[in-house]
């Protein structure tokens, strides 16, 4: 079975992308070069200046397509400073855009929907906007289970992913036994589908330790971290390194903390739910406000 991804939305995608000049060479587009800027400005904590390019570029938009790629951009510049509510407010406009696909590419439509619910959702939680974070992705899951035959994507991610939302919503509220049950859903999940498992079980040590760190295990969390950053795939996800810092901070080891802060900071360079969270809190832990 084919698993069609984010990448796969050509249109989409089509602003975010290196634009080369005619007759080759690396030269950006204007539109490209305002963006690559945009986003250096949001990583380095310039957020109205990032967002008067990002509101120049959504005005300048020549379609649907590229508004809606530039609501996704604004949703996570709002990332950036844990603004859930803004970050909902842009995820849902690029929701709205993929409603109007759904006839033209229902599978796609119906598996962006849930995917754009659901990166809002994570901004949401990783700030502390639980219950926010709880609606995006019980929403994430109905609008991605809507994709009809032949599906792309099996009910089994949808049930992975939903899983592993509630198990981590569950942690931070302090609700250990309803949390290990999720982990224990999540891996059900895997299992029942080693296809889907296969691009997923990376993410699973990630629950694992979100959960050990939330619920006061702090000993299991800082094994299940370093051993998630040993998988393949993982190495260079910030937000996985900042919680081995945390957690290394918490164990009061904070040199070992601090380096990992650095690393986490440094690998935060993207503009995606993982560095949005990651970059500011890694610069505030690291001094620099």
């Amino acid at each position: 079975m084919p698993r069609a991804g984010l990448l796969s939305a050509a249109a989409l995608l089509a602003l975010t992308l290196p634009l080369q000049a005619q007759g080759g060479g690396n030269q950006q587009s204007p539109t490209a070069q305002a963006q690559r800027e945009a986003r250096r400005l949001d990583s380095e904590g310039r957020y109205a200046e990032s967002r008067a390019i990002w509101e120049r570029l959504l005005a300048e938009a020549p379609d649907p397509a590229a508004r809606a790629a530039l609501h996704r951009r604004l949703a996570m510049s709002y990332g950036f400073t844990g603004d859930c509510a803004n970050v909902m407010k842009y995820e849902n406009m690029v929701i709205d855009y993929w409603k109007t696909r759904e006839q033209e590419e229902p599978q796609n439509a119906f598996y962006q929907q849930g995917e754009m619910a659901n990166e809002g959702a994570r901004v949401c939680l990783d700030t502390g906007h639980i219950d926010e974070a709880e609606r995006a992705y019980r929403l994430g899951y109905e609008l991605g289970n809507k994709e009809p035959e032949p599906r792309t994507h099996p009910r089994s991610l949808w049930d992975y992913r939903m899983a592993h939302a509630l198990g981590r919503i569950a942690a931070r509220r302090g609700d250990k036994a309803e949390a290990e049950r999720q982990v224990a859903a999540a891996r059900r999940a895997l299992d029942s589908d080693p296809e889907m498992a296969e691009g997923q079980e990376r993410f699973f040590p990630y629950l694992v330790g979100y959960v050990q760190f939330y619920t006061g295990d702090l000993a299991g969390a800082e094994s299940t971290w370093t051993g998630a950053l040993e998988l393949r795939g993982n190495q260079n996800d910030p937000f996985m390194n900042y919680m081995l810092a945390m957690t290394w901070e918490r164990l009061g080891q904070p040199e070992k903390a601090k380096a990992q802060y650095q690393k986490a900071y440094d690998l935060a360079g993207g503009h995606n739910p993982p560095a949005v969270f990651t970059r500011p809190n890694a610069r505030e832990k690291l001094g620099g406000g």
